[in-house]
């Protein structure tokens, strides 16, 4: 089996990791996922043909943020395990970082296995700030 591509996002003095604006709070995290960039290329595109404002644009991403969050913490019931050799990890601004080489995944009930050389993991607290 050739090497596996895991999507995990890259990011640049963390711009996927801020917190969405207008007062919510969840993290921005989830737009750099392919349906994310879909949605932020048709939001562009809406804009550019003046169909919509920038500023419908942004409520519509901020909802998207707090809809992709909630739908994948209550829908999402999978397991997922994995052994590797940690190559780095860093913890900064409520943010974990894990660099993980020679890794090999396995879904729970399911005997095929996914290798891949290299995985960064960024793992963000579930809890909004502020809640117990």
């Amino acid at each position: 089996m050739g090497p596996a591509y895991w999507y995990t996002p890259t990011f640049t003095s963390r711009p996927g990791l801020k917190m969405a604006t207008n007062g919510q709070s969840f993290y921005e995290l989830y737009r750099r996922s392919s349906i994310g960039m879909a949605l932020t290329d048709t939001l562009d595109d809406l804009i550019s043909d003046r169909r919509i404002e920038p500023q419908l644009a942004m409520k519509i991403l901020a909802n998207f943020d707090r809809s992709i969050t909630e739908v994948l913490a209550d829908k999402v019931k999978a397991r997922l395990t994995f052994k590797g050799h940690l190559d780095t990890y860093r913890f900064c601004d409520e943010v974990w970082t894990f660099l993980i080489k020679d890794v090999t995944f396995k879904m729970e009930n399911s005997s095929q296995t996914v290798q891949a050389d290299k995985v960064k993991i960024v793992s963000c607290n579930s809890k909004r700030p502020g809640e117990t």
